[in-house]
């Protein structure tokens, strides 16, 4: 079973490069934010703690998102695997994940993690709010304010990959294939 953490700021195109991973691989798309968003949608409880959260650019706490994450896992059935989009986001997250995975019998792969300037990334995500209308990508002090906090409390999380000898740094500038071919060929060595 291949289970990959594509892992990146706000912007670096996770997203779209999940969509082409998935298909390539054959894997089930866990997208934390896709998750977020359906349970806001629904307007679960669960939903609306998160959305007071991402409306000011901050991380949703630990245990919602767990909770959120391990019901879309154990719905997934028969799989070859998985692609966790978004998540962890803090170490506390990917002990989580390990422990959880680990009772399932099946551990991270690896983490790939997108590696792409700020101002690119700033640039994205205001074009990513006038295409969908999303409040979070349409001010710009609230995207920044959400790349801080990345840098600050989430890119910490590769070292824990690190320390298992589970973690890949791509470069995600340049066209969708190119990038894609980049993280293709960083999974397929441990795949």
């Amino acid at each position: 079973m291949l289970n990959l953490i594509l892992f990146g700021p706000p912007g670096s195109g996770k997203g779209t490069q999940s969509s082409k991973l998935i298909e390539h691989y054959q894997l089930c798309h866990l997208s934390t934010g896709d998750i977020f968003r359906a349970n806001m949608k629904e307007g679960t409880e669960l939903g609306k703690l998160a959305q007071s959260y991402i409306d000011q650019g901050n991380l949703v706490p630990d245990e919602v998102t767990i909770k959120m994450l391990e019901s879309e896992v154990q719905k997934a059935g028969d799989v070859k695997g998985f692609i966790f989009d978004g998540f962890p986001r803090t170490t506390a997250q990917a002990v989580a994940l390990d422990q959880f995975l680990s009772s399932r019998n099946e551990p991270i792969t690896i983490m790939t993690a997108l590696n792409v300037p700020e101002e690119e990334l700033v640039t994205r995500l205001m074009k990513r709010g006038e295409d969908s209308g999303r409040a979070d990508d349409s001010d710009e002090s609230v995207i920044r304010n959400r790349i801080s906090v990345y840098q600050e409390q989430t890119a910490i999380v590769a070292s824990h990959y690190e320390a298992q000898h589970k973690y890949e740094a791509v470069n995600g500038v340049g066209t969708v294939d190119e990038v894609f071919d980049r993280l293709c060929e960083a999974i397929d060595v441990v795949a």
